[in-house]
């Protein structure tokens, strides 16, 4: 008996030693993320086991309060995207992504006076049914149609962000995770719609938030032999705290003007016109709610991304003073070590006399600081850090190449990959499962609130209207609305697989929800302000607006941001003057 029972461990031991070399994760991380998402997944479930209605599915049966709606609003712009690629952004760009933020808070104004009252007024199922009743049909669908073609392409970047995460653990392909996270987040959302959306993303709001912040503190415990303060000093003189550039360039990305400006239309568009976040307040139980919501929103929205995004840069301070890797993807490295032995050991051979390097000079400027030294020396001091970073970067860019020449990741840089290898080595065991659960569940709150978006769009503007389906049942309303919801999941996986080609996770989605929200708002702001723009003036305004813009994307004539700004006043003006001169009203 003690024979066999000696046997039994050590056949149990061999097996959890090769499920941790397997999975690259201890196994109370593993139990950990299985537990909580598990849990997750249940209780959306249960919230929305017995709400069968057309109204609880798509809606949530309008009792939503106010604090739901900020939770809501907040979390479906909190995808994985966000915890996993702001850090790697910040820590590769610095922090000026920030100013993208900047024009939110007047947006909300915005919405809150002009587009809340006419929805909540309407009792609207979608944002595009208003267009119905101030135009027609046909600017209703099409407006529908690009809403649904820029939603589902970024959805499909949200799913592809927490499945670098199960690739990363698994050493498994990119390919079969995608399908994996989007078969899990299309289940989620397929049993519970809007319901199981609104009642769960409380929860994972709160767990992704406390876990940042762990996460955040620990970076700054972990410094060596440094403080907040000193970090902060570091990441400065690194270029890294860039937060406001006020500098105007049309083609620089992160600017003053372009987040006050480009930043205002695009968050004037994507939170008042487009159907993931329309669809949050206006399943609220009144206006007084969906307000509330929606102005909290953006007095707590910069805050929230700027701490997020002081993650990467501590990350940097921390990567200064400490060894770190020479690329943060690492299975695509030690792929390169197999393949290219000789290039990777004089890769490993400079970056360790680089790093050691660069410690020596970060730990020095920190003692001149202590020091209150002359300017001449501390200046002197920073262009020698700021030379050896440089070294490391143009290091880093070769170790980048070797990899792309090989083939050897999906991915053409690591950006996405830093906040990762920062938690699979830093954390303690158990909090590594968690924070991992929490950015899974991050990413089921706001794709599952995206894919239930898609398929309230696609069903009530495009399904019923063009089949002319007015007097169907509420029990078939709630079978087609699921069948939509396995499409648009299908749809976004398949995404997913591109979504590899497009760099920064972050940076990608914005851009494809820029190639769009420009030409919707200005169709409802023409809708809203000028009463006398005729439905034949309209629709080929919107056709022409879009066309402008992707000729503008395409030659690379502006940043992204603006584009946001030409696709709006393109449309106003294409349909004032088409409304004057070829469509006049008799």
């Amino acid at each position: 008996m003690v024979l066999f029972t000696c046997n039994f461990f050590s056949v149990a031991d061999r097996i959890l030693l090769f499920i941790y070399r397997i999975l690259g994760m201890n196994i109370i991380d593993w139990i950990v993320m299985i537990s909580v998402l598990v849990l997750m997944l249940a209780y959306g479930v249960y919230v929305s086991y017995g709400k069968k209605s057309r109204q609880t599915y798509l809606k949530g049966g309008n009792q939503t309060p106010w604090y739901l709606v900020l939770i809501g609003v907040m979390a479906t712009q909190a995808s994985a995207i966000t915890f996993v690629a702001e850090p790697g952004q910040s820590y590769t760009d610095g922090m000026r992504f920030v100013q993208y933020y900047f024009g939110m808070p007047l947006a909300m104004i915005v919405i809150c006076i002009t587009f809340i009252p006419i929805f909540q007024k309407l009792n609207v199922y979608t944002a595009y049914q208003y267009l119905e009743h101030r135009f027609d049909k046909r600017t209703r669908a099409l407006t529908s149609f690009l809403f649904l073609l820029s939603r589902g392409l970024a959805t499909g970047v949200s799913i592809y962000a927490p499945s670098i995460i199960l690739s990363s653990i698994l050493n498994w392909n990119i390919y079969l995770t995608n399908v994996l996270m989007g078969g899990i987040l299309l289940i989620y959302t397929y049993i519970g719609g809007a319901k199981a959306v609104a009642q769960t993303q409380k929860i994972q709001f709160l767990i992704i938030l406390a876990s940042m912040a762990f996460a955040g503190f620990l970076a700054v415990k972990n410094l060596p032999g440094a403080s907040f303060g000193d970090a902060l000093y570091l990441a400065g003189k690194a270029g890294k705290l860039n937060v406001i550039n006020t500098k105007f360039d049309w083609k620089d990305k992160y600017n003053i003007w372009s987040g006050l400006i480009g930043g205002f239309f695009l968050a004037l568009s994507y939170f008042g016109t487009d159907q993931s976040q329309v669809g949050r307040y206006i399943s609220a139980k009144d206006t007084t709610n969906s307000r509330m919501g929606l102005l909290l929103n953006g007095i707590v929205k910069i805050p929230m991304q700027f701490a997020i995004l002081l993650i990467g840069a501590l990350l940097f301070t921390l990567y200064s003073l400490k060894s770190g890797p020479v690329y943060f993807n690492e299975n695509a490295y030690e792929e390169l070590k197999v393949i290219s032995p000789a290039e990777a050991n004089a890769i490993e051979t400079e970056h360790i006399q680089l790093e050691k390097q660069l410690q020596n000079e970060s730990k020095y400027l920190l003692q001149l600081r202590k020091q209150h030294t002359s300017k001449e020396v501390e200046s002197s001091a920073i262009t020698s850090y700021k030379t050896t970073q440089q070294q490391l970067r143009a290091l880093h860019l070769r170790t980048q190449d070797a990899i792309n020449k090989e083939n050897l990741s999906p991915e053409k840089t690591d950006t996405n990959y830093i906040f990762l290898y920062f938690v699979k080595h830093s954390l303690p065991v158990g909090l590594i499962g968690l924070l991992f659960a929490a950015i899974f569940l991050a990413d089921w709150g706001s794709t599952s609130a995206a894919l239930n978006s898609l398929a309230v769009s696609s069903l009530i503007d495009v399904h019923l209207l063009l089949f002319n389906k007015k007097n169907i049942s509420d029990k078939m309303q709630l079978k087609y609305g699921r069948i939509h919801t396995l499409f648009w999941g299908i749809f976004c996986i398949l995404v997913a697989f591109i979504a590899s080609k497009m760099g920064s996770l972050i940076e990608a989605v914005n851009v494809l929800g820029s190639l769009f929200y420009g030409t919707i708002l200005g169709i409802f702001l023409t809708a809203f302000y000028l009463k006398h723009i005729s439905s034949k003036a309209i629709f080929p305004a919107i056709i022409i607006a879009q066309i402008i813009v992707l000729i503008v994307f395409y030659l690379k004539i502006v940043s992204f941001l603006w584009l946001n700004v030409i696709g709006t006043f393109s449309v106003i003006i294409f349909a004032w003057v088409l409304n004057k001169f070829m469509f006049r009203k008799a």
